[in-house]
């Protein structure tokens, strides 16, 4: 690839796209600053753009610190008197910056949108459907592999089809729920306890809860309600949180993996990895690659590249497993855009595999620049 984008600009121009409607607003930011601290200015002509939690598009700040995760305040994208929006304009695809009672500015032609967006209307197909239909080349998974990847529960199925071990769980849609809460909780019943309780299509461990009996069943549910009516409860299972990190291959090549790592939780009373664990207190740590036998670290590294492959994947995800003390291996979940900052756990996994935060995001960028969109 040489340096020149697909618009004839002397460099590719990348447009960040971060923040968004979602509960995980502020993860995204953080996301972006990671990013944006790393990504090859002297290779791409970087626009940072941010989504207010309005969903409109605004011009921001590239400057790190505005966007990363303080003691004192979770970063988001203020509303702005100036909304940005993507336009062909003599068969580019051209930024506008316009505003009540202006003239519309351009801004210029975008090669490549890198959009850092985690869980609802942005990580779930949405932004994807829109990058498509306005064929702009985008960084990650498509729009189907990006819906199933953040619904818990077509997930499972998916999984399920392609013979992947997926632990016990049902799904309860808010129909369900409020029609007849005490049949869910006799299905719950019959999973048997500790369960998780989960909203179906959010991330980063928002609005989960372990439950250790059916009195703080109705409490736990509510609480993901909160995030996604539908909900995902899982029955707890006894093994170490192992993952893998995927990349895309290039070409016809098939996707490849990072050595496994494995998350523990130290301190700060955290009883499973949950948001505050991740984020806040900084409790999590993953040891890469895992303590695991030689054929166990294989067999991840091969359901990771199935369960890719499953949901149609592109670009990246992290496949998360449960390996059990008999050493069996149980799917969790894929995660089709994950944590990216350089503390996260995916660029860690590949940091320790030989591929860097910065060579990463470029290869990242390299594999969107050369994929078309439309059907492939």
């Amino acid at each position: 690839m040489t340096t020149e984008g697909r618009t004839g600009q002397p460099k590719p121009r990348v447009a960040v796209l971060f923040g968004g409607r979602s509960s995980e607003h502020a993860v995204s930011c953080v996301t972006a600053a990671g990013v944006l601290g790393a990504i090859d200015t002297d290779k791409y002509d970087v626009i940072p753009i941010g989504i207010a939690k309005t969903g409109q598009w605004v011009l921001v700040s590239g400057d790190t610190n505005a966007w990363s995760l303080s003691s004192s305040s979770l970063p988001e994208v203020a509303p702005s008197a100036q909304t940005v929006a993507l336009a062909e304009i003599g068969g580019a695809h051209q930024l506008i910056v316009a505003a009540p009672n202006t003239v519309p500015e351009e801004l210029g032609a975008v090669d490549v949108v890198f959009p850092l967006l985690h869980g609802p209307f942005g990580e779930d197909g949405t932004i994807q459907g829109l990058l498509e239909l306005s064929d702009t080349r985008y960084v990650g998974a498509g729009v189907l592999a990006s819906a199933v990847g953040m619904d818990k529960h077509f997930m499972k199925v998916v999984f399920e089809s392609v013979g992947l071990h997926v632990g016990p769980y049902i799904a309860v849609t808010d129909r369900q729920w409020r029609n007849d809460p005490e049949t869910v909780r006799k299905r719950v019943d019959q999973l048997g306890f500790p369960v998780f309780v989960k909203p179906a299509r959010a991330g980063s461990s928002m609005g989960i809860s372990k439950v250790d009996s059916l009195e703080g069943l109705d409490t736990a549910i509510e609480t993901a309600r909160e995030h996604d009516p539908k909900l995902v409860i899982e029955a707890g299972i006894t093994g170490r949180e192992i993952e893998c990190a995927v990349l895309e291959g290039r070409g016809t090549d098939g996707p490849r993996t990072s050595m496994p790592g494995e998350i523990s939780v130290a301190g700060g009373g955290h009883e499973f990895y949950d948001f505050n664990a991740k984020y806040v207190d900084d409790a999590a740590a993953l040891s890469c690659p895992a303590d695991l036998p030689e054929e166990a670290i294989t067999r991840v590294r091969e359901l990771a590249a199935v369960a890719f492959d499953a949901v149609g994947g592109e670009g990246l995800s992290r496949v998360d497993f449960f390996y059990t003390p008999d050493g069996d291996l149980i799917i969790n979940e894929i995660n089709t855009m994950p944590g990216f900052t350089p503390k996260s756990m995916y660029p860690q996994m590949w940091k320790a595999s030989g591929l860097g935060y910065a060579e990463l995001i470029d290869e990242l960028i390299h594999l969107a620049l050369h994929r078309k969109t439309g059907l492939r």
